[in-house]
Parts: C-alpha cells; structure tokens; sequence
C-alpha cells in the first residue's frame, strides 16, 4: 500500500490564504509546477532558497509515494520588465552589455544554474521546458484568447483585456486579493501605454521594433511572448488544463502568477491550479539582499568563502542544513553565527548516523519510537514544516546517544525503525549529504592555512619578505587566497 495512503498532508493554499487537506485530482499522481529561473544572469541565493524548498516538497511527495511530474522551466525569451519599452528586455540589455548573442547570454547563465543547483544536491525536474522551446504553443494560445474575446490586437502587439475578463463574472486579482482600482492606481505611465484598451492590461506577445534582436514570426508580425504566457503554455501542455500544484516566490504572485489564472480560466474555463504555494523572502544581516546596496552575496561566494561577509567558506551541505531551518513561508535570515550554528548542528546529525551503525539491540525498549516517528510525519504534513521536523530529528540524536552510553535500550524491530527513519529523512527527503569526511577534511585544511598565515607573520615581522611572498604565492596556486586586513589575514578559496 502506497504511504500516502496514511497520511495527511496539509498544503497552505494562498488563493485560500488557508491550510487545506491536499488532494490530488488523479489519485496517486501528482502535476506540480515551479516557475523556474531567467537565465540572464547568475542565480542568487533567493532563487536557490526557493527552489531547494520545492526540491525538498519534490521529495516529500516522492517519499509518500506519490507519481510526481515536476515541471519547472526555463525563462529565456520575452521577460519584459515591463509593458512598454521592449528594450527593457533583460535578454537583451544583458546581451550588450555582455557584447554576447542574447541565445550566448542564455547558455552562459543556463549552465550556471544547473552547476549550483547540482552543488546544492537538487533532483532534476521531471521536464524543463524552455520558452523559446514553446513559441508555437504560445502563439496558439495568443489566438485562442482573442477568438474568445479575451484579447485584442494593437499596433502589432496583442493585450489580455482586463475589463472584458472581470465583466464575464470572473476576478483578475483574486490571488493577490487586489481589486481592480488597486491595480489601475499601481500601474507607471510607460511608453507603450496608448496602445493599451486600459492600464491594467498585460501583454500576451509584444511587437519588436528592428533593434529588438529576439523576435518570431506571428500573425502579428514579428515579435515576442510576454513573459505570464509562458508558463501558461508550457504547464497546460504538460500538465493539463487543470493540475494539483503551482510553485513559486512570493514576488510572482503579482502579477506574474495572477495573470497565469486569468490566462488559464479565459482559455479553459476552468481554475488551472488547485494549490498555489509561494515561498518567502532570503535576508542577510537582518537586510534585504540587493546588489545596489552591496547586502549581496552569490552561492558560490558562500561556499568558496570568496566573499566579505562570511568569516569563512562553508560546505553546501551546511547552506543546505541552514536553509531548511525555517518554514518556506517565513522569512529566511542568513549570517555569520546562522552559518556556524548550523554547520555544528548539521556535523551532530552526521555524528549520529555513524553511530547507528555502532548500535545494537538489547532486551526491551525504553524510548517511544513509534510516536517519535509519527512526529516527523506530522512534522512535514504540516505544510512541509522542515524546521519543526529538524527539532524531531534532534531529538532522534538524543535517543542515539543515550543508546550508545547504554542508557536506554531498543528491541531490534525499534531499532531498525529508528535508524531507517532518522537516515531517510536527513538523506532523502531533506536532500542532504553524508559528508561528515569532508567536513573533518575541510577543518584540517583550515588549520594548516592558519598554520601557514602564521608562518607567513612572523617571515614579514622578521622582514623577510621572499618568504612571505613564496607562501602567499604558493597558496594562490592552490586556489587559496590571503586577504589582508586591518584585523588579521583572511583566506578564500577558489
């Protein structure tokens, strides 16, 4: 019997704005759909915070034993910043300023995306479609809405018309909870604006002036998909008119995903998704991460060390550990302290599966691990409560090590269970690493550089700098490099 069959998952739906009981339309099979990255540029750790959230709920699912087909794609056409100037197409401002082919800018930052998700132990997706991979699918889509009187042309470009949609009794602004003046009053004047029946309206394929290098044949004339069409294409084609899931960061909910229902109920006459699940923002520092501010950090600083912020690298398991220690609905704030308190924490979690294995079972059992089992479960049908599922975990430790001081005792049935659940929730659904070798590596190497910047100190107090520089220079061939500072030598590495 499959294992979802005893339990009961919980999902926070924010079209309900409430937890609902999750059931899926097809009994034992799942469609869950993630917007995924736009690939003009290199992802940021709010990306990785959210994606790694859903990679977790993947697993979950997975783990339930559900059939889960995982759609997450790829953004890499038509991702206008707005409505109106199309050179604010980030393709194609990134594109010159890079003096790189917009497809050149796409491959560049595609494999940067699947290089950190693979460092951070991601499972693939079951598909990952492309934008420019659906032009025809959205093209489609583009004519069936204005067939249905839920679209129009103008100037070569064609609109979602907002005020025919509301007037068939349906609510643009339903997920969000903004009403129709709430949107008018926070839409800019942009150029582009008059070619609109009213403000609100949002683009379903753009026309592209001749500068503009990304553009496709349509009935139209040449041109380009807006960006909320996409995803309306590419989740409906592989998932249906209507499907369990819909993933993503709480940014998207306006208007990004808005317009995704509004597309979805014109086209199908239907609510596309069941469940809309959106994940919360990453701080550092108590701070909003931005570039403009030099709050900004990006994944592969965070492990290579490479950075001014962190006092040392950290392995991705730990980023990992770190992340999953808040719900994916609340704010995630990442430091220093936060960084070194999880590694301890993740290095007591690995202590304690090689300690298992040390175990054996004697006579009859004193822990309940039944109902601590039951906890975890209860744990992650919560709403995927990994932070409340991490303190269970701890607690498993605990057993652990009052087994191994022979102060407790299992039967060998509560032993097998104990260890099959405490591995298969720290391995599989958490998604980390056994890499405690590692880790004890990692602090070996450390502590032969320090022994080195030491070395290095006294060869320039003692001026004796052909051997400072010789020690500098060798660490830089290592990929290890020293960074003076008014409080001592730091070190990265590359």
């Amino acid at each position: 019997m499959p294992l979802y069959k005893n339990q009961s998952l919980k999902i926070y739906n924010s079209l309900s704005g409430e937890k609902e009981l999750f059931t899926p339309i097809h009994e034992g099979n799942i469609g869950l759909y993630v917007c995924g990255p736009t690939v003009y540029s290199n992802v940021h750790l709010g990306n990785v915070r959210t994606f790694m959230s859903f990679d977790v709920i993947y697993r979950y699912l997975m783990h339930l034993d559900y059939k889960v087909r995982y759609v997450r794609n790829i953004t890499d056409a038509g991702h206008l910043t707005d409505d109106g100037d199309v050179d604010n197409d980030r393709f194609v401002k990134q594109s010159r300023l890079e003096k790189l082919e917009p497809m050149e800018i796409v491959q560049k930052y595609s494999v940067d995306f699947r290089k950190v998700l693979d460092l951070f132990n991601f499972l693939p997706p079951t598909i990952e479609p492309t934008a420019t991979g659906h032009i025809i699918e959205q093209i489609e889509l583009v004519e069936k809405l204005i067939e249905l009187g839920f679209a129009y042309e103008s100037n070569g470009s064609v609109y979602f018309d907002v005020a025919a949609y509301n007037a068939k009794g349906l609510n643009y602004g339903e997920l969000s909870n903004r009403n129709n003046d709430d949107v008018v009053s926070n839409t800019r004047d942009l150029a582009g604006q008059s070619e609109k029946k009213n403000p609100q309206d949002f683009a379903l394929w753009k026309h592209a002036t001749p500068a503009h290098i990304m553009r496709w044949n349509s009935p139209w004339g040449e041109g380009f998909p807006g960006w909320h069409l996409e995803c309306t294409a590419m989740s409906t084609k592989y998932l249906g008119e209507r499907f369990d899931i819909h993933g993503g960061g709480m940014d998207l909910k306006f208007p990004h995903h808005e317009c995704e229902i509004a597309q979805g109920k014109a086209c199908n006459g239907v609510t596309p998704v069941n469940y809309w699940m959106h994940t919360n923002m990453l701080t550092m520092n108590g701070l909003r991460m931005s570039k403009s501010t030099g709050n900004y950090i990006l994944p592969m600083q965070l492990v290579s060390g490479d950075n001014d912020f962190f006092e040392k690298s950290f392995h991705p398991n730990i980023v990992r550990f770190c992340f999953m220690q808040a719900h994916y609905r609340s704010v995630l704030d990442i430091s220093n302290d936060a960084m070194l308190a999880s590694e301890k924490g993740f290095n007591r979690l690995i202590e304690a599966v090689v300690n298992l294995k040390e175990l054996s079972a004697q006579g009859q059992s004193s822990l309940d691990v039944a109902k601590w089992k039951a906890d975890c479960y209860a744990a992650m049908n919560d709403d995927f409560n990994t932070p409340i599922l991490i303190a269970h975990l701890f607690e498993g430790v605990r057993f652990i090590n009052l087994l191994k001081e022979g102060s407790a005792t299992l039967t060998a049935a509560d032993l097998l269970e104990l260890t099959q659940t405490f591995t298969t929730f720290i391995f599989d659904v958490l998604g980390l690493e056994n890499s405690k070798t590692s880790t004890e590596n990692g602090d070996k190497v450390e502590g032969l550089v320090h022994m080195l910047i030491d070395m290095r100190n006294v060869s320039r107090a003692n001026k004796d700098f052909a051997m400072s520089d010789l020690i500098r220079d060798k660490l830089t061939e290592l990929g290890i490099q020293l960074k003076d500072g008014k409080e001592g030598t730091t070190f990265s590495v590359k």
